[in-house]
């Protein structure tokens, strides 16, 4: 789910100040994925500004106590997850753990780092999700562990559908610090962006798959 408020409004104010997103809906970036995007966000940025930083850690944990409750630990995911996640628990005075894509191949072969007991429950923090691929693995382990995963929270989300497909049928209810939508407001409402642009953004946001930039 997503939150429009003036929380999210700030974060994505936040977010756009420091260039951990970047918008160019007439130069678009390429995914990994191979998909054309006119957005870039990498939310590692905000871990070097104080003031961001905390301010997003609050919000983390007013949304965790909002709709969750307290948990027994906090599980990051790897590995944008990770320094969010410590943060949370540090402020909360939880046990934290983190979760890689899969398990390692030599050592323990841990997926999940650190103590997690059997039955504990857990609130899952993720940085950015976009096809809700990352979380779904995460979620997985940590339910074939026998935890018992209460929820996720992340700091942005593009909104695509099918990440909300694919959360709903990990049956894991999950909260955005910021979204697509708050985005676009603050960043035409700062001249980031003009109008016309504004369409472009959504189209893409609508079909990411097919998207291509108009010449």
């Amino acid at each position: 789910m997503n939150i429009l408020d003036d929380s999210a409004l700030k974060v994505a104010e936040f977010l756009l100040q420091i260039k951990a997103v970047v918008l160019n809906p007439n130069d678009p970036f390429q995914w990994s994925s191979g998909w054309q995007s006119p957005i870039y966000c990498d939310n590692r940025k905000t871990l070097s500004y104080p003031k961001i930083r905390n301010f997003i850690r609050q919000e983390f944990v007013k949304t965790i106590d909002a709709h969750f409750g307290r948990p027994d630990v906090i599980a990051g995911v790897a590995t944008g997850g990770i320094p969010q996640g410590v943060l949370v628990a540090q402020e909360m005075g939880l046990p934290f753990v983190y979760v890689r894509p899969e398990a390692k191949k030599h050592g323990m072969t841990n997926q999940i780092e650190g103590v997690l007991g059997k039955d504990q429950s857990v609130i899952v923090i993720e940085d950015l999700i976009s096809t809700g691929g990352s979380s779904m693995k995460a979620i997985k382990a940590l339910k074939d562990n026998g935890s018992a995963v209460k929820g996720m929270v992340s700091i942005f989300s593009y909104g695509f559908d099918l990440a909300r497909k694919n959360l709903r049928e990990a049956q894991c209810p999950y909260y955005t610090l910021s979204n697509y939508n708050a985005l676009i407001e603050k960043a035409l409402e700062s001249n980031y962006i003009k109008q016309e642009d504004v369409e472009v953004l959504r189209n893409w946001r609508d079909n990411p798959s097919e998207w291509t930039p108009k010449k």
